[in-house]
């Protein structure tokens, strides 16, 4: 899952939401740096993304666009499912997402000076270009796949992953209402285990 995905799996602990939306830019044990609630979203986060890795309907949009993008194709429909939560935001969340995207924004940026080096680059992409909200659009998601394939030299093919998307778009929405809420049970459930670990 990408970053909607994440923050929204976190709960209302805006610790643990920071740590989830970090975690892909703490390796190793490195995460023990940070205070315990931060580190539970890290920890959270490598669940979420084990959980995902290994669901069979995961695997099979992965199976569906492996041709296209290779290596990348995991990356690929983390942004894709992304899209679909974006698009379908209400049926998940009380909030509006520009409400909910605002707020995100400011958790981090009122913890910049916490955010790994990786993070402080991407994040004023990520606010002046508005992806939170911007993942429910295929215009706006046709920017993020390119300056995404931009940064591996233009070798990742994700400057096509829009039209992919398109080609492919009623398989991948069913796969992802089928994953999504099963997600946010393994998150709650994972979340609570955390925290009970953590008392």
């Amino acid at each position: 899952m990408n970053f909607l995905a994440h923050a929204h799996l976190s709960g209302k602990n805006h610790e643990v939401l920071f740590g989830n939306f970090i975690a892909d830019a703490v390796k190793g044990k490195n995460f023990e740096r940070f205070e315990k609630d931060i580190q539970l979203g890290i920890k959270l986060h490598r669940m979420i993304d084990s959980y995902t890795d290994n669901h069979p309907v995961f695997r099979s949009t992965l199976n569906r666009i492996r041709k296209d993008f290779g290596k990348y194709s995991g990356i690929v429909v983390d942004i894709y499912y992304d899209h679909f939560l974006a698009k379908n935001w209400n049926d998940y969340h009380n909030d509006e997402l520009r409400h909910f995207a605002k707020i995100v924004y400011g958790i981090l940026k009122k913890r910049y000076l916490l955010l790994p080096s990786r993070t402080k680059r991407l994040l004023p992409f990520l606010i002046t270009q508005n992806w939170l909200v911007g993942y429910a659009n295929l215009k706006d998601l046709s920017l993020v796949f390119y300056g995404m394939d931009r940064r591996t030299g233009l070798h990742s093919g994700m400057s096509n992953a829009v039209e992919v998307l398109v080609n492919n778009y009623d398989d991948i929405n069913r796969d992802f209402d089928e994953f999504y809420p099963e997600l946010i049970l393994y998150s709650s459930r994972a979340l609570t285990d955390l925290q009970l670990e953590n008392l």
